[in-house]
């Protein structure tokens, strides 16, 4: 997903996601460790998409302050 579909979604939606994200990203790690990761490319998709979430989480905080 880009930046703008996120901005899209909701409040609990988008904890939702970054929540999955997170836990996928998790396993993933598990997987490389014990040798069994097959596409070592998804951590990186993963952890772009955790940094889209959080930078959208950041604007929204942001905006509500002021």
């Amino acid at each position: 997903m880009k930046a703008s579909e996120h901005r899209e979604l909701t409040e609990d939606e988008l904890r939702q996601k970054y929540d999955d994200t997170k836990k996928e990203l998790f396993n993933l790690r598990v997987q490389q460790s014990t040798g069994q990761l097959e596409k070592a490319v998804r951590i990186r998709e993963l952890r772009r998409e955790v940094a889209r979430i959080l930078t959208v989480m950041q604007e929204r905080k942001r905006t509500q302050s002021k």
